[in-house]
């Protein structure tokens, strides 16, 4: 009997080895080896300059990507966890540190330069613990000058400006896909406020706030076009930031019918002058109105305007003092002391606001570039366009403007 007991003890003990949740030697035999994948060909020629290199990886962690230009420039990118979010490449190195997600992609941090040959190479180690290389050298496609687009911009970097100053942005090329360059334009600003593109054309896009700009905001523009596609065969030149500034709230009312222009800072009336406007023949225009520039001396010829020099209301005259422009067809307010008999009294000018040169003086040393000049009183209507007349635009008119506009729900 106990020779029999032994034998059934054995017996249990066998079978339950068998069946226990130890881990054995086969385990690690299951763990698969890193597999590294390139949206881009070894040897490849006339990549699109918009493409943005990948590196995707399946089990496993990366050690490092580099991608590198023929010049020596690094691109730096950053690991982009599936259904995560990237990693902000301005902190990233090219160099990425290991992820322990299995499914990861690394993703540069700018698109590609026309013309240039690249180098990629990655290093990841695998679930088993080996590590897996790729590489790869490519070249991108050339893209002639006449097919890059460059961005101007206004304000300037580092300018302090009124409080209805548009953010313009103008191309030296049509921008046919507009809402591929605009989903790559962004203005921020602290504190933050709401605001829209609105595109005058394939040449010229303008973003402003719902509201005028509150004084002392600090704004940064933010174009990133560089390679970007934008239609007909044309890309982005290059990538700009702008910071700038917005000063004191200078808001100007010129009643046409009273001949006075008033002076609102920072929401307390600093002062009332006398003016002169246009006269019956050249009505100054209504409307919102934005200082596109400001000249201590300018020369003003009525040719600029339209007028021939043969026409009997042809003028010109050197050296105006303290010159604001206001419209593209040639509204300004300046000094005009050859009037200052009519000002405040009768309206006399071709359709500038003419003042002393001691009160236009004093506008000129404390307006800014963006300030806002309403126009009332007058029956001529300013044309869209005749400057920058983004603020007679109705909010939800200037959203409808934007190549991303979408109806709200």
């Amino acid at each position: 009997m106990k020779k029999l007991l032994l034998v059934l003890l054995a017996t249990v003990l066998v079978l339950a080895g068998c069946t226990g949740n130890g881990s054995s030697s086969g385990d690690k035999d299951k763990a698969e080896a890193a597999v590294l994948a390139a949206n881009v060909d070894d040897a490849a020629v006339d990549v699109d300059v918009a493409t943005v290199v990948e590196v995707s990886l399946q089990h496993g962690t990366f050690e490092s990507v580099t991608l590198t230009a023929a010049d020596g420039t690094v691109i730096e990118g950053a690991p982009v966890v599936e259904g995560g979010t990237a990693s902000d490449p301005d902190d990233a190195a090219s160099t990425t540190e290991p992820s322990s997600d299995s499914g990861t992609t690394w993703a540069a941090s700018d698109r590609l330069e026309p013309a240039t040959t690249y180098t990629l190479a990655a290093t990841a180690v695998g679930d088993d613990g080996d590590k897996v290389d790729l590489s790869r050298s490519f070249t991108s496609v050339a893209v002639a000058e006449e097919n890059e687009i460059f961005p101007s911009v206004a304000p300037l970097a580092g300018e302090k400006v009124g409080v209805g100053m548009p953010v313009v942005v103008l191309f030296d090329h049509p921008v046919t896909d507009r809402a591929s360059f605009e989903a790559h334009m962004n203005v921020a600003s602290t504190p933050a406020q709401a605001g829209s593109w609105y595109w005058l054309n394939d040449s010229e896009a303008h973003w402003r706030p719902q509201n005028y700009w509150q004084a002392g905001t600090s704004v940064q523009v933010q174009l990133d076009l560089n390679s970007v596609p934008g239609g007909d065969g044309k890309y982005g030149q290059e990538s700009r930031v702008i910071d700038f500034t917005v000063g004191s709230a200078n808001i100007f009312t010129v009643d046409i019918a009273a001949h006075t222009m008033s002076v609102e800072r920072d929401g307390q009336v600093a002062a009332t002058y006398p003016v002169t406007t246009g006269d019956s023949g050249h009505q100054t225009r209504n409307g919102t109105k934005i200082i596109m520039e400001k000249h201590e001396s300018i020369d003003m010829d009525a040719a600029t305007t339209g007028v021939d020099s043969s026409d009997p209301n042809y003028y010109r005259v050197e050296g105006v003092r303290w010159a604001m422009r206001l419209t593209y067809s040639g509204e300004f307010i300046h000094a005009a002391p050859w009037s200052v008999s009519q000002q405040g009294r009768a309206n006399v000018s071709h359709g500038c606001v003419g003042m002393s040169t001691e009160n236009a003086g004093t506008v000129f040393s404390e307006a800014l570039r963006g300030d806002v000049v309403n126009f009332v009183n007058g029956s001529r209507v300013l044309e869209p366009g005749n400057g920058w007349t983004d603020w007679n635009v109705p909010w939800e008119g200037y959203q409808k403007g934007s190549a991303l506009y979408q109806a709200p729900a």
